[in-house]
């Protein structure tokens, strides 16, 4: 008997190791969480550092552990340790910054921080050992994003084993307040490996020297390549005041092949190579800041302070994982005779508007030398960080779809972010309208005599003010310059007018009337204008028998023009060129390439094509194109050909890597042909619809982060933000919401979802407790039966244990519930403790 009972208890005590074996993954974090600091109150989710995604990925929250600076240019440091001994990958970044508060935020990995405190000053150092840049973060600069199968080598024997956090806090003015900052990142990282591991090439000039009042310095750096092929992907540019434009270069035989190109004075964060480029073993590695020592009385040397300057070009890279390094960097210049051929453009300084200085670099001078135009952005100029967190619904209580319209062809926002709204009134183009040669034929008619330019109120469609009437015949596109001026086209005329908000007369006209042509005089239908904010150039689309862009100057003269028609898909050729979108944040115009199905984007002042951006869901018609600062594209397609399937709808897409954020569709009414569209920066959507002879409304509902894992054909939904369902509104027009009925609803998908773990582990645990129990039961009955009933040879499990040596009552106390899935919001305000797993998210729309 006693070899059954010491049987029974090996085998208690084999099922009671293998259930606590199987945990939650969060469980193999225990030791890090317990170890974490206490931060402040105001840091919402900063004490749950480390979230699991799955079986094989985790997210680590870095932030800022609820700091308030004290004075202007204060960079303050933080460091993380890798929560996890083996080798693991970061696959992605998410920031949590506002730019009222950080002017920028780096992100760099090394085996021993400078400080073991939780944040000190950056005077310090960032790191005792070499440091690379994983990450960087800049006011209105587009997100870091790593393509697939890429991803940063961390822990392990070679990677790194912390993670130091910098965050530059540029006027501190916000913090007047004496608030808290908890700034940071959120890291996605991964132990499935990556085949291509990412990696940072820095090239920077340390003995540069530029001369007060000197005009122009170029400050070059070369290298060359002597490593396994490398693949560049994005990359980041960096001086202080005094740098106009820095270029980088790959020259193999003789050719200089562009890598990146930008003004440092935009904001420094990474951006991605717009065409690819591989570096191969004994190419060059080249790259020019070109300065201005003007308005400086003294020498201006390489340094870290405000007054110093600095000549960095970064490259993000990635290499096959058997030869990946992660970190080069590149100091000196050797052959300076090779750039008397370096291109031109390396030369040109990228021209910037002075107020877009303070957001970029946020230092205070306090010498003669300070920029007098770095004033604080205005209101209407704020830009955020891009926020993939939403989706566009149509504001069903807009009283706009009741409007009497005719067809509505433009659309824009003035000054003031009313909508300005542009149609025919009683004029219809139809088969009538044109003769072969493309002349009006309905002449007799007469201009339109009613306004043709309506100002509403974006909330409520009231009509604040109109114009235009009696001067147009067909009208098309519509678009509004800084100065409030309205810049049209009208198809019938052949012409372009700039109009003065109040002006009955035209302030400008461009174009023969009703003269067709294809000369530097002439327009045939021209659809669309678009005015650089920066140069004052005008840029007029046409149109739908020129197929080309026209550049003039402000004043009206001919500068340049690109483009022919063709229906073949090359590059900088059109198939009706029918909307325009200018992008000042990257000095690029982008192009609704109505016929062709994409939208291209060229770079301002030189026409040179960039990129071209087309999805198998525009199907065969794109009609228009808008741009909002921040980051973001939007685009409205056409019907589908008769058995095709693609739906007509809106679109948001990221603008720096071209794919789809979301769709939308109105929910009263149906598209009929959408002909033209215009955002504002708080995601509010107009789309004007030529044939409906309507303008709907759309507005940005914010929605949950849904992060999958995929891993043996499971896969595991992990919600990152608790769900606040907000209508985006006009600044201008707040209107509050109730998001309580979707908590409450999504309260209630998480209870029905989280009881599956806690259910399987504790029937685990409890099966075998529960057979051992059964059996001494059964023995005591046996025995009692044996021995008439005496109870003195029973089993007392506290004594057992206790009469063994290192007995210790842990195996049956409570089961800890650290790890388990109960945890704070990491990002949201609201007071919900709980995430849970929802039903999977639709899929996404496919792309080509």
């Amino acid at each position: 008997m006693a070899g059954l009972v010491n049987n029974l208890l090996i085998l208690f005590l084999v099922f009671q190791n293998n259930c606590l074996g199987f945990r939650s993954p969060l469980s193999v974090f225990k030791r890090y969480k317990d170890a974490t600091r206490s931060l402040s109150s105001e840091c919402l989710g900063s004490d749950r550092p480390v979230i699991s995604l799955g079986l094989s990925d985790f997210a680590l929250d870095i932030r800022m552990p609820g700091v308030t600076p004290k004075q202007s240019d204060t960079y303050l440091c933080m460091s993380v340790p890798l929560p996890v001994d083996d080798e693991a990958y970061v696959v992605d970044f998410k920031p949590h910054a506002s730019m009222d508060t950080v002017h920028h935020m780096l992100l760099f990995g090394c085996n021993e921080p400078s400080s073991t405190e939780n944040y000190w000053d950056c005077d310090e150092g960032t790191c005792k050992d070499k440091s690379n840049i994983l990450y960087a973060w800049a006011r209105n600069a587009p997100p870091t994003r790593l393509p697939k199968g890429v991803g940063f080598r961390v822990g392990g024997e070679t990677g790194g084993k912390f993670f130091v956090l910098q965050v530059h806090y540029g006027d501190i003015s916000a913090f007047r307040d004496k608030h808290k900052d908890c700034s940071g990142v959120t890291l996605h990282l991964t132990h499935q490996k990556q085949p291509l591991i990412a990696g940072m090439y820095l090239m920077m000039s340390v003995n540069t020297v530029i001369p007060p009042g000197e005009k122009v310095v170029d400050a070059d750096i070369a290298c060359h390549y002597k490593r396994f092929p490398m693949h560049l992907f994005a990359y980041r540019v960096h001086t202080h005041r005094l740098g106009k434009v820095v270029s980088g270069y790959r020259v193999r035989n003789g050719q200089w092949t562009l890598i990146g190109r930008q003004s440092p004075q935009l904001p420094q964060a990474f951006y991605p190579v717009e065409h690819p480029v591989d570096v191969s073993y004994d190419d060059i590695l080249a790259a020019r800041c070109v300065f201005s020592g003007e308005g400086r009385t003294t020498e201006t040397h390489i340094g870290g302070t405000a007054n110093d300057e600095m000549c960095n070009f970064y490259i993000m890279y990635y290499m096959e994982a058997k030869h990946a390094v992660s970190y080069m960097t590149c100091t000196q210049n050797a052959n300076p005779e090779m750039f008397r051929n370096i291109p031109q453009e390396a030369n040109i300084p990228i021209p910037i508007k002075p107020d877009m200085l303070k957001m970029t670099h946020g230092h205070h001078e306090e010498t003669k030398d300070t920029d007098k135009s770095s004033l604080q952005l205005s209101k209407g100029e704020e830009g955020e960080i891009l926020d993939q967190d939403f989706h566009i619904e149509e504001a069903v209580e807009w009283p706009g779809l009741d409007l009497k319209l005719g067809q509505v062809s433009g659309l824009a926002l003035d000054l003031e972010n009313n909508l300005v709204v542009f149609h025919r009134g009683d004029h219809v183009w139809d088969e009538n309208s044109f003769d072969s040669k493309f002349v009006y034929q309905q002449r007799g008619l007469g201009p339109i005599e009613q306004n043709t330019i309506l100002v509403l109120n974006p909330s409520t469609a009231k009509l604040l003010h109109s114009t235009g009437k009696n001067l147009f015949y067909l009208p098309h596109g519509l678009s509004i310059d800084k100065n409030g001026n309205y810049w049209v086209t009208d198809v019938a005329l052949h012409q372009v007018f700039k109009l003065g908000a109040d002006a009955e007369e035209p302030l400008l006209t461009l174009g023969v009337a009703l003269q067709p042509g294809s000369d530097k005089n002439h327009f045939c239908q021209p659809t669309d204008v678009a005015v650089d904010p920066i140069s004052g150039s005008v840029y007029v689309s046409d149109g739908y028998c020129n197929s080309r862009i026209i550049q003039f100057s402000p004043n009206g003269l001919y500068i340049m023009q690109w483009g022919e028609e063709t229906s073949s898909g090359r590059p900088g050729q059109f198939h009706i060129p029918h909307s325009l979108a200018l992008i000042p944040d990257f000095s690029q115009l982008c192009v609704a390439d109505r016929e062709n199905g994409r939208i291209q984007c060229f770079r301002l002042g030189t026409g040179e094509f960039i990129r071209e951006i087309k999805h198998k869901s525009f199907g065969r018609e794109l009609f228009a194109v808008s741009y909002v600062p921040g980051g973001l594209l939007f685009a409205v397609n056409g019907m589908p050909y008769p058995g095709e399937a693609e739906p007509v709808q809106g679109f948001v897409m990221n603008f720096s890597t071209g794919e789809i954020i979301d769709t939308f569709i109105p929910l009263r009414k149906s598209f009929e042909m959408p002909h033209d569209i215009v955002a504002s920066e708080d995601k509010t959507v107009f789309v004007g619809d030529v044939h409906a002879r309507t303008v709907w409304k759309f507005a940005s509902t914010e929605k949950m982060e849904h992060r999958s894992v995929k891993k043996a054909g499971i896969e595991v939904q992990e919600i990152k933000e608790s769900e606040t369902v907000v209508e985006a509104r006009l600044k201008n027009n707040p209107e509050p919401t109730d998001p309580l009925k979707k908590q409450e609803k999504q309260h209630l998908v998480r209870q029905a979802s989280t009881g599956v773990s806690f259910v399987l582990i504790t029937t685990l645990l409890i099966i075998p407790v529960v057979v051992l129990l059964a059996i001494l039961v059964f023995i005591r009955w046996r025995k009692t039966t044996v021995y008439g009933g005496k109870g003195g040879g029973g089993l007392n499990l506290g004594n057992f244990f206790a009469s063994h040596k290192g007995y210790s009552r842990k195996g049956f106390d409570r089961l800890s519930t650290e790890g388990s899935d109960q945890e704070k919001d990491e990002d949201d305000g609201t007071d919900s403790e709980e995430e849970y797993s929802p039903p999977p998210p639709p899929p996404a729309p496919s792309s080509s």
